[in-house]
């Protein structure tokens, strides 16, 4: 009887599709051997999707960015569920006959919270108690003002929606984002889908804000690129493919948030993020429509 070390190993034939890497450009022909083999670095993935060089990374993200750049983003209102007269009724800030004195004294158009001040009826600390009252959201705690915090998010991002990060735990997953007027739940959410990070949001002062603002620091190995003239969604890609590029980037991010376009690019040793600012929506619709008709980006062969 003849025995081999063959007859004692269970049959083994994944077939050359399952070893070759599996670009997701339809077009490419890489016949790399990278994306089977465990802990390799080679190519971008993006969600579920792999690319084998930052060639198809553009060719693939194309697509993405035109998606993502055209229409008017609809965002479900989210309203805080008391008035802040109410609210500052609730807390015992004011009482009923303050609060009617100052309705009865506010100056067309001027905010009830403006009026509260000018007639010395409230402070920044009783608003920004009423403003955390009336979202459902906690007030600035002792244990996290005044800290130093180390952060890779872009600092314009979050300047236009009006945060300030106070403490930052990436691997618990944890950030807390101070606010002074109201909440920006779509800040929120582009944050945790870019960075897996659960945002929490509290309130705080424009005093407190400001402070704060001075305390945020960007941590090593981090870039922050802003982009005003985005260009056509090719040039977005092609934008993104050259950082990519730059710094043999692994893994690749998307998200859209009001007029910007958020993309993170992460590498071995450096992460960056590229912010597009958007022009007007319909604008930046009928731009895409025209460039569509006369520009492509080529796929390898």
């Amino acid at each position: 009887m003849n025995l081999s070390l063959k007859s004692f190993l269970p049959p083994l034939d994944l077939g050359w599709n399952h070893v070759r890497a599996r670009c997701d450009v339809p077009t490419c022909h890489s016949k790399l051997l990278t994306r089977a083999v465990p802990h390799s670095r080679t190519g971008i993935r993006m969600g579920q999707r792999w690319y084998c060089s930052p060639d198809c990374f553009v060719a693939g993200v194309v697509a993405p960015l035109g998606t993502l750049s055209r229409g008017r983003m609809m965002e479900m209102p989210r309203n805080p569920r008391l008035s802040l007269g109410l609210a500052m009724l609730s807390r015992g800030h004011l009482t009923q006959d303050q609060l009617r004195f100052a309705m009865d004294q506010s100056l067309r158009g001027e905010p009830l919270e403006t009026t509260l001040i000018r007639l010395g009826l409230a402070n920044d600390k009783k608003l920004a108690a009423a403003r955390a009252a009336q979202w459902g959201y906690p007030v600035l705690g002792h244990d996290s003002a005044g800290l130093l915090v180390k952060v890779d998010l872009p600092g314009t991002f979050l300047t236009a929606f009006a945060a300030v990060p106070l403490h930052y735990a990436p691997a618990a997953k944890r950030l807390l984002l101070g606010f002074v007027h109201h909440v920006d739940h779509s800040l929120l959410q582009s944050i945790e889908q870019i960075t897996g990070c659960r945002a929490e949001p509290c309130f705080m002062t424009p005093a407190e804000f400001d402070a704060q603002k001075e305390r945020v620091i960007a941590v090593p190995d981090y870039e922050e690129v802003v982009v005003e003239e985005p260009g056509t969604r090719a040039q977005m890609a092609r934008t993104l493919g050259g950082f990519a590029a730059e710094i043999a980037a692994q893994e690749a991010n998307l998200v859209r948030s009001k007029s910007w376009i958020w993309s993170r690019l992460a590498g071995k040793r450096r992460t960056v993020d590229v912010l597009f600012a958007l022009k007007d929506t319909a604008e930046t619709a009928r731009d895409l429509e025209t460039s569509d008709s006369r520009e492509t980006v080529s796929t390898p062969a």
